[in-house]
């Protein structure tokens, strides 16, 4: 089993004009420390890693390592250009991190085989675990199943953050006891959780994030009423966090909550009116 347990959450990157908000991203990080998360993940999807420069998503890893240790921090490493990122990758394994985060290359749409050969070169070249992403809504690609099962079996590539939409695969991962299933689509999580995932990594658990932690707690002590009751509770906050383009409903709670600003880099857009006030009716219940 990998240390790739619980509750997971990749990080929002706060902005002020422009800049990266380190205070705000301190007093966030911290915030979701004391609420027992497992880890952090920065320069995700939800980090608005596309929008950074290398040099910023490498300024935002080490200030997180000053405030959380270094097994509770994965890096995200993605691109597609393969020879600027594995350079990027050595630049990163300067610093201790638990591991890597790492989604098929975007917009080229390799075929399976160069699928397997990008995710062994940049596991060869690895000397911290690697968490495959598989998202392909978001690259472009999809893995065949026997492509996944060949990829997983690598040594270093010890878990992935399942948001490939077909339970076929995952439950194939599952059966194959080769790679921990970190669920990443946060309507998913209970059944994920049920069927034998070992955590997730939750946009939605910046919110409400001790409820996430309890359910992955009540799934593993098998209290699947209470589990399935706290996810019915999590569900309205779910289903509005992605109402819009993740992260900027996200952003827009966290606001509301006074932790950061909901700023975002173009082209995201920070969220609607309609969005805010429906996330106000869903922290701010009446009665």
């Amino acid at each position: 089993m990998s240390t790739f347990q619980g509750i997971w959450v990749p990080v929002v990157t706060p902005f002020h004009h422009g800049a990266i908000d380190f205070n705000g991203l301190h007093r966030l990080v911290s915030h979701l420390l004391e609420k027992h998360v497992s880890g952090i993940m920065v320069c995700t999807t939800t980090g608005e890693a596309a929008s950074l420069s290398r040099q910023e998503q490498l300024a935002v890893l080490d200030a997180v390592l000053q405030w959380v240790p270094a097994h509770r921090v994965v890096m995200g490493l993605a691109g597609n250009n393969q020879v600027e990122l594995l350079q990027f990758q050595r630049e990163v394994l300067q610093r201790p991190v638990a591991g890597l985060l790492v989604p098929a290359p975007s917009y080229i749409r390799p075929s399976q085989a160069g699928l397997e050969a990008f995710f062994r070169t940049v596991a060869d070249a690895s000397s911290v675990p690697i968490i495959l992403y598989d998202i392909p809504y978001r690259t472009g690609v999809t893995f065949d199943q026997a492509t996944l099962l060949n990829i997983v079996a690598h040594e270093r590539i010890v878990a992935i953050k399942d948001c490939g939409g077909n339970l076929g695969n995952t439950l194939a991962l599952l059966a194959s006891g080769e790679v921990d299933v970190l669920c990443g689509e946060d309507v998913q999580m209970f059944n994920a959780l049920c069927l034998g995932a070992t955590g997730a990594i939750a946009a939605s658990a910046h919110i409400q994030t001790q409820a996430f932690v309890a359910l992955c707690q009540q799934v593993r002590d098998n209290q699947l009423a209470e589990a399935q009751a706290t996810f019915f509770q999590l569900l309205p906050l779910i289903n509005t966090l992605f109402m819009e383009p993740n992260p900027a409903p996200v952003k827009a709670a966290l606001a509301l909550q006074g932790l950061i600003g909901g700023e975002l880099r173009a082209p995201m857009q920070a969220a609607t009116t309609a969005v805010v006030t429906r996330l106000q009716q869903v922290l701010n219940p009446p009665g």
